[in-house]
């Protein structure tokens, strides 16, 4: 792997707090990702399932894993299935994790090859009483796929009917939202990288560059860096398209007196980093540029002071809302008279300010949990305010990562130039 190892005390307490919230004589089985075909013999570049992950470190496919802490024979207490290598293998492919590495990596003792899972799962199931199945229960999820973990839903609940089956995404979401402190460093390390690739780009971006050179620039730098590569589709939105959400085409060219618009950040050892910085394209902020750059801002830093333990996501969203508002107004986008005639289903700001401004981020950009809670401790969030004039033909967005602590937040990325003073000295140096 590109990163460097991760201590696997993390993986080993992951399982822990785990197997302390199943029911007694339970089973719980976990799979790696499947390698997704592409066309004729071609597959996308693999991309380990999130909580296989986060509870063994494996990041390879075709493996699998059960964890019977009430198992009878006391060997077999959590027991993971690595892919068989072979000569012929790693002449094509390179070598695979050994056995031996499996252990090292995840911590767990009893590694065995997954031509062996099914022995094993049927001994189990003969004596188990619960079973708990990972399925992807992300509220944002559309997906369509017959993934691994759901194909092997329905092939237990055919082979053993009578068993009583449990959910195993509610708990994890639980655990995985609230980051453990190796997590977070291997987060900062990511932030660390993808600000690495910003202040290269501020020494690049100039009239006349193209937008796909910039993110030629800062895949070059996170790849440098040990980076596996972008933690999303890189959007780098110059013009007009500044106020398209999710633009990613990335094919035209800066022009003079534009604003360029980059959410775009690394990702490393599966830990993901997001962040947006909006810049103008000369160097130098235009009058009404620096106006709305200034709105956001403001706008980022109101965020900041609502961050801590015990705010209700509801109530931070409200009042963020309220803020931008105010801001949007001072920009003469909307006034009062706006908001009195205004649908309360669809508010006046909404037509400069239609995103939400925090996710959890983690092992996934959009990472588990709730949004109907309060902040918690540990909890990793982007935060990320823009305000967009379609008919002016510039947006700005500024985004960071932040951790909650006990006493409030700590920046990920306080280290990333956000002021716009500090972009445009660095532009024109």
């Amino acid at each position: 792997m590109r990163y460097s190892a991760i201590d696997n005390q993390l993986f080993i307490e992951n399982r822990k707090q785990f197997v302390a919230k199943m029911k007694p004589n339970s089973i719980a089985v976990f799979f790696s990702n499947d390698l997704m075909p592409q066309s004729a013999d071609q597959e996308y570049p693999f991309k380990q399932n999130p909580d296989f992950f986060y509870l063994t470190g494996i990041d390879q496919e075709e493996c699998m894993m059960i964890l019977y802490p009430d198992c009878p024979d006391k060997k077999q207490k959590e027991v993971l299935f690595l892919k068989e290598t072979s000569d012929l293998i790693a002449i094509w492919h390179g070598q695979k994790i050994s056995l031996e590495e499996g252990k090292k990596i995840s911590g767990i003792q009893q590694i065995k090859l997954n031509t062996e899972f099914n022995a094993v799962l049927n001994m189990m199931m003969k004596y188990a009483d619960h079973v708990y199945l990972n399925l992807n229960e992300h509220d944002r999820s559309t997906n369509e796929v017959p993934y691994r973990d759901l194909r092997f839903a329905t092939e237990i609940r055919t082979r053993y009917p009578i068993h009583s089956y449990h959910r195993a995404a509610p708990i994890l979401s639980d655990l995985r939202t609230i980051k453990k402190p190796a997590e977070v460093d291997l987060i900062q390390q990511a932030c660390n990288i993808t600000g690495k690739g910003f202040r290269r780009t501020l020494g690049f971006v100039k009239p006349g560059v193209w937008e796909y050179e910039i993110e030629a620039e800062l895949l070059h730098e996170f790849i440098s860096n040990r980076a596996t590569g972008f933690a999303y589709e890189p959007i780098i939105a110059s013009g007009t398209d500044s106020c398209v959400l999710h633009y990613i085409r990335n094919d035209k060219q800066c022009k003079d007196g534009e604003l360029l618009l980059m959410d775009v950040a690394a990702d490393y050892a599966n830990y993901r980093s997001d962040l947006t910085r909006t810049i103008p394209v000369n160097g130098k902020f235009s009058k009404r540029q620096r106006e709305l750059y200034d709105a956001v801002l403001r706008s980022m830093k109101f965020c900041f002071s609502l961050i801590k333990p015990g705010t209700s996501f509801e109530s931070y969203n409200e009042q963020v809302s309220k803020f931008v508002e105010e801001e949007i107004i001072k920009l003469k986008l909307i006034s009062a008279d706006d908001i009195k005639k205004q649908n309360p289903n669809l508010p006046a700001y909404k037509k400069y300010f239609m995103h939400g401004v925090s996710h959890f981020i983690g092992l996934d950009v959009h990472d588990v949990g709730t949004r109907f809670g309060k902040m918690e401790a540990g909890m990793v969030l982007t935060v990320e305010p823009g305000i967009y004039i379609r008919e002016e033909g510039f947006g700005v967005r500024i985004e960071n990562d932040v951790v909650i602590t006990e006493s409030g937040y700590f920046d990920l990325m306080k280290d990333i130039p956000s002021e716009a003073e500090e972009i445009e000295q660095i532009m024109n140096s």
